[in-house]
């Protein structure tokens, strides 16, 4: 027996050694694998793409959350005989990430980017993502997360650049992507636009008024934004309510705060009249459901907020001010003309863009969009229930992949918040106000413009926006594959097999990877998507900063080891269901770990006599073994079936409360007695069931199984990690 098994095992002294070991085997890349035996060259492909850590950050819960499921996931299949590709890359997060540098610039030198210029701040960010990725690309490596590193991608690298322009392209020129003037969520902080899914809502304490334009005007408005009413052009009641039906199509000529204004009443179905009055002021400069409103009724669009949140082009007395301080001004001259008919205090959503917390206003801008209702061609389809040559929108088409099953959720509950986030989509604002990320490839002369990538030549000047960092990750699962290029990769690896990520991100991501596979590739991206939960604290509560209770995987690596962190995050969590944890679950583990270690070493004392082939064994051994043939059995279909919840405590409890405490326990007489015969037996079993349950466990927990392995007689492959799944 190998001397390490005198001291207790210290996964600070083995898991960067075992990670560097998978590295020098090359045996994460499935090419690889195949060279050397392990893996048939026509394996059926399992394919899992990372969803990329943002370059700003350091691996949080959700990460190893993430890094976790999906390694067990890939190791299990791996094991399995399948060709095991998992892809790993990170995210520009441009928004953030140009935000953080900007931050530390103007902390340290007392310069904005404007006194930069754009290739320097360009140049500064690059210095800052590739020290940054060194950092997350270590950590990922501490979760023992088995990623064919050979692969790794980029969002911005040159790669996923080429596939970002052809996409660009391609869907501009199919009529789906376009320049128009609509309303958009302005981050007054960022000073540029954000998508509706980049929009935090934090509830706040507000007032809801109730009041009359003017003494004569018949119908009362309630509203939180008086400042915004000043740019009304109607009042909206529904059709079919008897109070306002008679004055349906009159206009009232007014003035209203001192700025005249004048209010058309139109009937339109969208508005509720069992909420408020039943009637809604219509400001379409400042509010997506009036401007859908707006266009219905070909109302006027009058921009009165401008980019910095203040009023303009109102009146002398408001222009300048802050929303703030207008409304103020406002309410009081209500109360002032006796036209306040209630206040109360309510609950309000204020929304905020979500990487800068700056307010968000919607505004009308001139911006690039994507359509998602427009009809184009689908020249060639894989999804089911839309035909090659069919004529869909991208709705249908996300629709479609999953309504006709070439997708399915885990939980299934997510698909109907799926189906109705995809029904009530808007077109997707594309452009972005910030210099780090992909430039749009849109180029300018005199009134005239030019899709294309590279410039039409002298005099032509390039659009300054950059794309949503979201258009270049819906790519992802075949950009990493070398799209738009024909390539092997393609071919054999996608669709993916699985997209694993956090519940929260459906929308964000999970929808858009859907929409871009569909029309680029005719097909779906994945076939599965598993979501998983959020990491809590014991009590339930959201990890945050501000409340002191966040955990920091890396901490509890280095206290426990990775395994102990694994099978604390994976235990006791179901598929989109939060996991609550704390310190003393992860150290429950490493005691488990502890527990293997001393089993192995009870068995590995007998080592030079443990039989090389089965010998005769005892009804009760055979049973032993069948029972554990069983547990096999059951915990292979839990991981089919994506319960890795199940199939890890069901080998935990089996190790530790059957293995180690029953069997070993009992084993002890039989092996220091005098039959020989029952010694083999026994030491056959103890043999069979510990190298096959370090097979079962090996996905869960690999550095402390691969560690093992290394010291077992009669192993048949130097790696656990390409060992033959154990057979049940």
């Amino acid at each position: 027996m190998h001397e390490k098994f005198n001291e207790p095992y210290d996964p600070s002294t083995v898991e960067d050694a075992i990670y560097t070991q998978w590295e020098q085997s090359d045996l994460f890349h499935p090419e690889t694998a195949i060279e050397k035996g392990y893996t048939k060259p026509d394996a059926e492909p399992y394919t899992i793409v990372l969803p990329p850590p943002n370059v700003t950050g350091v691996l949080h819960m959700g990460h190893a959350t993430m890094l976790a499921i999906e390694d067990i996931l890939i190791r299990f299949e791996r094991m399995r005989g399948k060709r095991a590709l998992w892809i790993p890359g990170t995210d520009s997060a441009a928004i953030a990430t140009q935000s953080v540098v900007e931050k530390q610039i103007y902390k340290e030198e007392k310069k904005s980017r404007h006194d930069l210029g754009r290739e320097e701040l360009l140049k500064r960010i690059d210095a800052f993502t590739q020290e940054s990725h060194k950092k997350i690309t270590a950590q990922v490596k501490k979760m023992g997360a088995s990623l064919d590193w050979n692969r790794e991608a980029f969002t911005l690298d040159d790669t996923r650049y080429n596939a970002v322009m052809e996409a660009f392209i391609r869907m501009h020129d199919a009529g789906l992507i376009y320049q128009g003037y609509r309303v958009v969520n302005w981050d007054v902080k960022g000073q540029t636009t954000v998508s509706d899914d980049e929009v935090e809502h934090e509830e706040t304490k507000g007032m809801l008024y109730t009041f009359r334009y003017s003494k004569d005007f018949p119908i009362p408005i309630a509203t939180t934004r008086p400042e915004t009413k000043v740019g009304d052009v109607a009042v909206a009641v529904h059709p079919d309510d008897t109070r306002y039906t008679k004055y349906i199509g009159q206009t009232f000529d007014l003035t209203f705060a001192g700025v005249p204004l004048s209010i058309r009443i139109v009937g339109d179905e969208a508005v509720n009249p069992e909420y408020g009055t039943g009637a809604v002021g219509i400001t379409p400069a400042h509010s997506h459901t009036d401007s859908d409103i707006a266009k219905r009724h070909n109302l006027e669009m009058k921009k009165i907020i401008n980019e910095y949140g203040k009023m303009e082009n109102v009146s002398p007395e408001l222009d300048g001010l802050k929303t703030k301080d207008a409304r103020e001004k406002i309410v009081a001259w209500i109360r002032e003309n006796g036209l306040m008919e209630k206040e109360e205090e309510i609950t309000i959503n204020l929304s905020r863009g979500d990487r800068t917390k700056g307010v968000i206003e919607p505004l009308p801008k001139k911006q690039w969009f994507m359509d998602v209702t427009k009809k184009f061609t689908l020249t060639h389809s894989n999804i089911t229930g839309i035909a090659s040559g069919e004529e869909v929108t991208l709705k249908e088409v996300m629709l479609a992949a999953v309504q006709n099953g070439d997708i399915t959720f885990l939980p299934e509950r997510f698909e109907k918040v799926y189906y109705r986030w995809v029904e009530n989509l808007r077109p997707w604002c594309l452009s972005r106000q910030i210099w780090y990320g992909h430039r749009i490839p849109a180029w300018y002369k005199g009134g005239e413009i030019k899709v294309q990538k590279k410039s039409p030549g002298d005099g032509w000047e390039q659009d300054p926006d950059t794309l949503d960092t979201w258009f270049s990750s819906g790519l992802w699962s075949f950009s990493t594959l070398g799209w738009p290029d024909s390539t092997p990769d393609l071919e054999l690896y996608h669709p993916t097999s699985v997209l694993e990520t956090g519940y929260d991100i459906v929308f964000f991501w999970v929808a858009r990877m859907i929409l871009m596979s569909g029309f680029h590739l005719g097909e779906v991206p994945f076939k599965k998507v598993y979501l998983h939960g959020l990491v809590r604290d014991a009590k339930g509560q959201k990890m945050s900063k501000s409340k002191g209770n966040g955990i920091d995987p890396l901490d509890m690596i280095e206290k426990y080891g990775a395994d102990a962190v694994r099978m604390a995050l994976v235990l006791g969590a179901a598929p989109g269901n939060d996991v609550p944890f704390d310190e003393n679950k992860v150290r429950g583990y490493k005691h488990f770990a502890n527990k293997i270690w001393n089993a192995t070493r009870f068995v590995l004392q007998y080592a030079e006599a443990i039989p090389k082939e089965k010998p005769t064994l005892s009804p009760s051994d055979e049973k032993e073994i069948e029972d554990f043939t069983a547990i096999l059995a059951e915990s292979t279909k839990h991981i089919e079936n994506f319960r890795l919840d199940l199939a890890g405590d069901m080998l935990y409890h089996y190790f530790w409360h059957t293995y180690a405490d029953v069997i070993i326990e009992e084993s002890k007489t039989v092996l220091s007695g005098e039959d020989a015969t029952a010694k083999k037996s026994t030491l056959w079993k103890l043999y069979y069931i510990l190298t096959n349950i370090l097979k079962a466990l090996h996905p869960f927990m690999p550095f402390i199984t691969e560690e093992i392995w290394k010291d077992l007689p009669h192993t048949g492959t130097d790696m656990l990690m390409v060992a033959p799944w154990p057979h049940s």
